[in-house]
C-alpha cells in the first residue's frame, strides 16, 4: 500500500511537468506552423542553401570535408553546414521542410530552457514562464522563420545542454560529467560562437541558484573565501581558453571575409553609442514589439537624448541590482546574463552594417525573463489573490505574445513580404531596397526592381550591390553598353568583386569580344576559385568558337564544383549530342532533368532523342512519352515544338491517331506564328504519321 502510495506521488509530481512540455509544442506549432508553406529568401538563405553547391550536394565526403575548412558566410561553424546538409539529403530543396527543422530545433530548445532551469531552481511555474516567453515572444521569430538562422537554434541547442550536463556536474561532481559539459560547449562554439560568453553565464549560475558562493560563507576567513571563489574559476580554465581560441577565429574569419568594419567606417564613439542605444532599445522591444525588421539600417548619427535616456536606464537597473544583489541575486544574474551575452554582437566590434537584429536577442533574452518570472513573484508575495494575479497576467501577456508573433511570421513568406514589411516599419533603408529589387527581379518586374536599386543609391551613392544589379537588368534588357557602365561601377568601388568581373565577362560575349571576356571571367576564378557559372560561361563562350574540347573541359569543371549545376550538364548534352555521342548525351539531359525537372529544353531534346534516334537501342518511346507530356503542360500545350516532341513520342508507340491530332495542333501553331522552316517540316512528319509511321522508320529528320 505504501509502495503504491509513493508511486502515485511520484505520478502527480511529474504530470505538471508533463503538461507544461505539452503546452510548449502545441504553442509553438500553433505559431510556426505556417511556415511550412513558406519560401527561402534572398537575404544570407542563397549563402547557405540556394545558392550553396556544398550545401546543397548534401552530405557527402566533399561537402563534409568543406564545412569543416572554409570560412564561409564570414564564419566557421561547421555545424551549421552539417545541419543544412542534412536537410538537402533528406527533403531536397523543399524550402517548408527547411523551416520545420527551425520549428523542431525551437521546441526543443524551449523545452530544454524549462527543464534546466526547473532542475537548477526547483521552482515550476517561474521556470515555465521563463520558458514560454522564450518560446513564444515575437523578438525570437527570426531566428525560427530565418532559415538562414538555424545557427542560433542550434547554437542554443548545445548552450542547454551544456547547462544541464552543468547542473548534473554541480550535483554530482564527477569527472565524465565534466567532460559532457566541455563536449557540448565545443559542438555549441561549433554552431555559432555566440556561446564565448557561456562561461561567464556558468559563474552567475554559481552565484545563482546553484548557491555555490555560499558553500564557504560560513566561515569567516577571507583567505578561505578568496581560494574558493578562484576555484570555481579554475574550474572552468578549459571553457575560457576554447572562448578565447573561438573568439580569435571568428574575428579572423569576419575580418578576412571583409565583414569588420574599420573605425574609420564607424568610429569607436558612434559604436559606443549604438551600443548603449541598442542595449535599451531590445528592453523596449521585448515590453513593446513593434516595427520588427529583419533588418535596422545603421544610423548616420545617433541624437544625444537617446543616448543620455538610454544610458541613464541602464544606469539605474544596474544601480538597482547591486543596492538587491544579496536579497533579490536573480536580479543580478539576469541582468548580468542579459549585458553579458550581448556583448558579442553589440556592436563595439562591428560586423556587417546592421544597428541592431532581433536575433540577437534570442539567447540574451532569458536573462530578463528571469527577472520578470522571479521579480513578479516576489513583488506579489504577500498579495491575498496572488495567484489569481498571476494567472490572470500570465494568460493576458502570453495570450498578446503569441497574436503577435504568429502575425509578425506572417512576414517571412518570402523576400517580397519580408522586406516590403522593412521598408514601412523602417527609414533609408537601403539594404531593404537591394533585396526587394532582386526579388521583384526575379519575378519579372524589372521596371519596379530598377526603382528599388536605384532608391538604395539615393540613400548609399557608394554601394556596389545595386550597381551590380542594375547591370544585370540592363544586361538582360539588351542594353548592354549601360550595363558594362555598372559593372565597371562596381569594380571601381570594390576591385575584388568576382560577380562584377562574371558579368563583365558575360556582356563582352555577348557583344563577340571573347578576348575581353576571357579576360574577365579568369579574374573572376582567380578571386573565386569555386566561380562554377564562370567556368559553364567559358564553355558556352568556346562552345560558340567551335572548340568543343576545350568546351567540354570547362563543363567538367563546372559541375565537378557544383555537382548540382543543371546547366552545365545540359550544355554537356548538347554538344554531345551535336558529335553523335548519343549515350554521354542521354546521360547528361537526364542529370539536367535530376537537379533541374522543369528545364524545357532538356525534357525537348531529351524526348526527341528517345522517340526518334535511328538507333533503337537509344530509343524508349514510353519515356518519351512521359517527358514530352510533361514539356507540353509546362508550355500549356502552346509551343509547337513541344507538341511536335509529343507527337513523335506518341508514334513510337503506336498510339498514331493521337500523334496526328497532335502533330496537326502544332502545324496549326506553326502556320499561325511561323516559321516556315518549322510548318514545312512538321507538315512532313504529319504525314508519316497518317501512314502509321515512326520518325525512326524513317530518313525525315529534325532540323
Amino acid at each position: 500500500m505504501n509502495d503504491n502510495t509513493t508511486k502515485r506521488n511520484k505520478l502527480l509530481q511529474i504530470r505538471p511537468d508533463l503538461l507544461v512540455c505539452l503546452f510548449f509544442v502545441i504553442a509553438i506549432l500553433s505559431v510556426y506552423w505556417q511556415v511550412r508553406n513558406y519560401s527561402f529568401v534572398n537575404y544570407d538563405d542563397r549563402q547557405y542553401v540556394t545558392q550553396n553547391h556544398y550545401v546543397q550536394a548534401g552530405l557527402t565526403l566533399k561537402s563534409i570535408k568543406w564545412s569543416f575548412t572554409a570560412i564561409h558566410a564570414s564564419n566557421w561553424h561547421p555545424l551549421t553546414w552539417l545541419s543544412h546538409m542534412l536537410d538537402c539529403q533528406i527533403y531536397g530543396m523543399n524550402p517548408g521542410q527547411h523551416h520545420m527543422t527551425n520549428v523542431l530545433l525551437h521546441i526543443l530548445n524551449t523545452l530544454l530552457v524549462f527543464l534546466v532551469f526547473k532542475r537548477m531552481t526547483g521552482k515550476l511555474w517561474q521556470s515555465g514562464f521563463v520558458a514560454a516567453l522564450f518560446a513564444l515572444h515575437p523578438l525570437h521569430g527570426e531566428s525560427v522563420a530565418w532559415v538562414a538562422e538555424r545557427k542560433d537554434l542550434l547554437s542554443t541547442f548545445f548552450w542547454m545542454l551544456t547547462l544541464w550536463s552543468y547542473t548534473r556536474y554541480v550535483e554530482r561532481s564527477e569527472f565524465n560529467q565534466y567532460l559532457l559539459v566541455v563536449l557540448f560547449f565545443i559542438l555549441g562554439l561549433m554552431a555559432k560562437p555566440m556561446l564565448v560568453t557561456l562561461p561567464f553565464v556558468l559563474l552567475l549560475l554559481d552565484y545563482w541558484p546553484l548557491r555555490r558562493f555560499e558553500l564557504a560563507s560560513r566561515d569567516e576567513n577571507n583567505s578561505q573565501q578568496r581560494r574558493f571563489n578562484l576555484g570555481l574559476i579554475y574550474e572552468k580554465m578549459p571553457l575560457f581558453i576554447l572562448s578565447a581560441v573561438s573568439s580569435v577565429v571568428t574575428y579572423i574569419a569576419q575580418e578576412s571575409s571583409g565583414a569588420v568594419n574599420s573605425l574609420a567606417v564607424i568610429p569607436f564613439h558612434i559604436r559606443i553609442a549604438n551600443a548603449t542605444v541598442s542595449y535599451a532599445s531590445y528592453i523596449g522591444k521585448m515590453i513593446w514589439p513593434h516595427n520588427l525588421a529583419v533588418f535596422y539600417p545603421y544610423p548616420e548619427s545617433i541624437l544625444s537624448w537617446k543616448i543620455a535616456s538610454a544610458g541613464l536606464l541602464l544606469g539605474v537597473i544596474s544601480v538597482a541590482v547591486c543596492r538587491m544583489v544579496r536579497t533579490k541575486p536573480y536580479l543580478a544574474v539576469g541582468w548580468l546574463w542579459y549585458i553579458g551575452t550581448l556583448v558579442p554582437v553589440i556592436g563595439i566590434v562591428q560586423v556587417g552594417v546592421q544597428k541592431m537584429a532581433d536575433r540577437y536577442t534570442y539567447v540574451p533574452l532569458i536573462g530578463l525573463f528571469i527577472i520578470i518570472a522571479w521579480g513578479v513573484s516576489d513583488i506579489l508575495d504577500r498579495w491575498r489573490y496572488k495567484r489569481i494575479i498571476l494567472a490572470g497576467s500570465t494568460i493576458f501577456v502570453l495570450s498578446a505574445f503569441t497574436i503577435c508573433t504568429w502575425f509578425q511570421i506572417k512576414n517571412w513568406q518570402n523576400s517580397i513580404t519580408l522586406f516590403e514589411h522593412a521598408l514601412n516599419v523602417t527609414a533609408d533603408n537601403s539594404v531593404a531596397h537591394i533585396n526587394l529589387g532582386e526579388a521583384l527581379a526575379g519575378q519579372g518586374k524589372t521596371e519596379d526592381a530598377v526603382r528599388h536599386y536605384n532608391e538604395a543609391l539615393r540613400i548609399k551613392p557608394n554601394l556596389s550591390a545595386p550597381h551590380l544589379n542594375l547591370g544585370v537588368a540592363l544586361k538582360e534588357s539588351g542594353n548592354l553598353n549601360e550595363a558594362m557602365d555598372h559593372f565597371s561601377k562596381v569594380l571601381g568601388l570594390k576591385s575584388d568583386c568576382a560577380e562584377a568581373h562574371y558579368e563583365l565577362g558575360d556582356t563582352l560575349s555577348r557583344k563577340g569580344d571573347f578576348a575581353s571576356a576571357m579576360e574577365h571571367y579568369l579574374e573572376a576564378v582567380r578571386i573565386k576559385p569555386d566561380y562554377a557559372k564562370v567556368y559553364n560561361n567559358l564553355g558556352v563562350m568556346l562552345a560558340r568558337q567551335n572548340k568543343d574540347k576545350e568546351a567540354i573541359v570547362h563543363f567538367y569543371k563546372a559541375v565537378q564544383i557544383d555537382s548540382a549545376y543543371a546547366g552545365a550538364y545540359y550544355n554537356l548534352g548538347k554538344i554531345f549530342t551535336n558529335q553523335g555521342k548519343i549515350e554521354d548525351a542521354i546521360f547528361n539531359y537526364k542529370k539536367t532533368l535530376h537537379f533541374s525537372p522543369e528545364n524545357t529544353q532538356a525534357l525537348y531534346n531529351l524526348s526527341w532523342i528517345l522517340a526518334s534516334h535511328k538507333e533503337k537501342e537509344f530509343r524508349n518511346g514510353e519515356e518519351a512519352v512521359r517527358l514530352a507530356e510533361q514539356l507540353c503542360r509546362l508550355t500549356q500545350y502552346k509551343q509547337p515544338l513541344a507538341l511536335d516532341a509529343l507527337a513523335a513520342a506518341y508514334a513510337e508507340t503506336g498510339r498514331f491517331d493521337e500523334a496526328v491530332l497532335i502533330a496537326k495542333k502544332a502545324l496549326k501553331l506553326a502556320l499561325d506564328n511561323g516559321p516556315e522552316e518549322l510548318a514545312a517540316g512538321l507538315k512532313k512528319r504529319l504525314e508519316l504519321y497518317q501512314k502509321g509511321l515512326p520518325l525512326s522508320s524513317n530518313t525525315i529528320r529534325r532540323k
